[in-house]
């Protein structure tokens, strides 16, 4: 099968998701939307995975294309079903497209943690609570009609959502690697917002973070692909 994914930052790919996609035997493509890359047609994809980044949904008149991109994704999950998967600001964008709100937050930055309020088989056998990665200052306020909140913080309240069978989507990010909180401290909008939240000195000590709870983060990415592709009919490349 083959997954379409919107990235709104080159260096905000699907990280450790990559290797569990390929196993599986499918492919991937990404289309770099803040680099002005065209949306392609939606004929002959099998999912849509739409990744977090600086701008905020609202933030229209600076990144036009979020008009275009709403609509692809309210296409992708109303229209034609498609299995979707939306992270940190992709979370943010499915909420918006289906009709909730969004809007500023109180900003989560760190390695932080999250619990279930909802059963649900796409939270199946995921650590509760659940260490993850948060780097965000914008929330889902209201989810659309229809949606369930499977996870939340004490800062956050929709942490995980999904919509009908086949679209879920998380706040927090589990796609950690060994550089992406160096790679993603790059970024202005994130280098401000993790000095503004944890102070001098922030990436060091966020990326020692991190890397003490990549087994978490890695055993909790796998299980939530596996259950992805599970309600979604995908298959994971795990038979057990």
């Amino acid at each position: 099968m083959h997954f379409l994914v919107l990235q709104h930052e080159r260096i905000e790919h699907p990280a450790a998701f990559r290797p569990m996609i390929e196993g599986a035997g499918h492919t991937w493509s990404a289309v770099h939307l803040n680099e002005g890359e065209p949306l392609p047609s939606l004929d002959g994809v099998d999912a849509l995975w739409v990744l977090g980044g600086p701008m905020d949904v609202w933030e229209e008149e600076a990144h036009p294309w979020l008009v275009a991109e709403k609509a692809f994704i309210r296409e992708a999950v109303m229209d034609r079903n498609l299995p979707y998967l939306g992270l940190c600001l992709g979370h943010q964008l499915l909420a918006c497209a289906l009709g909730g709100e969004v809007g500023r937050g109180t900003a989560e930055v760190g390695i932080l943690t999250v619990r279930q309020v909802a059963p649900s088989p796409f939270l199946e056998q995921v650590p509760d609570p659940l260490p993850v990665l948060q780097w965000h200052g914008a929330e889902v306020k209201t989810v659309p009609e229809g949606a369930t909140v499977l996870a939340t913080s004490p800062a956050c309240a929709v942490q995980a959502m999904s919509w009908g069978t086949r679209a879920f989507s998380t706040q927090f990010h589990l796609e950690v690697e060994a550089d992406t909180v160096r790679l993603w401290s790059a970024i202005p909008e994130y280098a401000a917002s993790l000095e503004d939240t944890l102070g001098a000195g922030a990436v060091a000590r966020l990326e020692a973070e991190a890397q003490a709870t990549m087994p978490a983060f890695n055993a909790a990415a796998r299980r939530i692909f596996d259950n992805w592709c599970r309600e979604c009919d995908i298959p994971s490349g795990v038979t057990a």
